[in-house]
């Protein structure tokens, strides 16, 4: 069974609390009913010896008398009061209880490995904060995921299907599966939505993108949502009444999406001599690679013109190299299409 890890020791010890809560919850009975039965039925069963008239047993060999009544394997000979009688016949039932409930739970887990995969995950994901869910792993969405990897960017996957194609290549990705309708609210829930900085839509069903949009927005008021869509005026409409971002079917470039999801915005590509250009526009962020660097060193660098700089409403169109770059700045770009994921992935912390 494959396994997604967390990043960092502290989300790896949440993830597996989670996750102990989860099988704590699979198998509580059985458990807490070997609890009861033998610390409190021994505590019981002493208290009884004693009115009977018996020396008191210590407290400490009361659980493993319970224990040894389970098995079959009394200390002693059974008394002779039907009050004390009674746990002679009672705890071997009670043990039978424990072992087949506890068997049968182990082994529902053992062979339902997508269901643990789905759990650990589930874990996984609830530490997850500003993170970004694509819902819709067909191959734009999985082209999505694969450019937010590049960026170094965390992000949940969300679909109906699992297949081990998929799952592996997520994997490789170190990107959590959550298994569901996008469209239902535990779904949403457990791909951590509350906590998301955005979602991707990539279904090309325009009326389940829309159910799916209405949905997140109950559940997460300000995440910024970009949906797929075919019909440019259902898009406008989107836009206009939910705050939704749309990319049209003649835009399905990954970095597209990707840039939308983080507020960046990227102007249609044009080729020129068999090469795709774009202009890029992007905020500096704090912790951006970028931050304390001029900008003819960024340009050269990374081979890419700056051709707009704007700093506290003022703004610099062909800026000066010596501009040293701070978090806070707007840049625009021009740079080739397939360098656009990298500089993303410069601007992140």
């Amino acid at each position: 069974m494959r396994l997604v890890m967390p990043r960092g020791r502290r989300r790896m010890l949440r993830a597996i609390w989670r996750d102990t809560n989860v099988l704590w919850n699979e198998f509580r009975r059985p458990i807490l009913a070997f609890l009861i039965a033998t610390l409190l039925g021994g505590w019981l069963y002493g208290e009884l010896l004693v009115i009977a008239g018996y020396p008191r047993m210590a407290y400490v060999d009361l659980p493993y008398f319970m224990i040894t009544l389970m098995v079959l394997n009394p200390l002693s000979d059974p008394p002779p009061e039907p009050y004390l009688m009674v746990f002679w016949y009672l705890l071997p039932v009670i043990a039978i209880y424990i072992i087949g409930r506890g068997a049968s739970d182990f082994i529902r887990l053992f062979f339902d490995r997508t269901g643990r995969r789905s759990a650990w995950e589930e874990a996984v994901v609830s530490t997850y904060r500003k993170h970004i869910i694509v819902l819709g792993i067909g191959h734009i969405g999985l082209r999505v995921l694969n450019a937010l990897a590049s960026m170094n960017i965390e992000a949940v996957a969300l679909d109906l299907r699992r297949d081990e194609r998929l799952e592996a290549e997520l994997t490789r990705l170190r990107i959590p599966l959550i298994a569901g309708d996008g469209r239902s609210r535990a779904a949403l829930e457990q791909a951590g939505l509350a906590h998301a900085r955005a979602l991707i839509i990539c279904t090309s069903d325009d009326f389940l993108n829309l159910e799916v949009c209405v949905r997140a927005r109950e559940i997460n008021p300000n995440v910024r949502i970009v949906v797929r869509m075919w019909d440019n005026e259902f898009a406008n409409h989107l836009k206009n009444t939910l705050n939704v971002e749309t990319i049209s079917s003649s835009d399905f470039a990954a970095p597209a999406f990707a840039s939308k999801a983080l507020g960046v915005d990227i102007a249609p590509t044009f080729q020129i001599q068999h090469s795709e250009y774009s202009l890029l526009r992007m905020q500096v962020e704090p912790g951006s690679q970028l931050v304390g660097k001029s900008i003819d060193t960024i340009q050269r660098e990374h081979d890419i013109d700056i051709v707009l700089h704007e700093r506290a409403a003022q703004v610099d169109v062909h800026p000066s190299g010596e501009i040293t770059v701070q978090v806070g700045d707007n840049l625009v770009i021009f740079v080739r299409h397939a360098q656009i994921t990298d500089i993303l992935a410069l601007n992140r912390t």
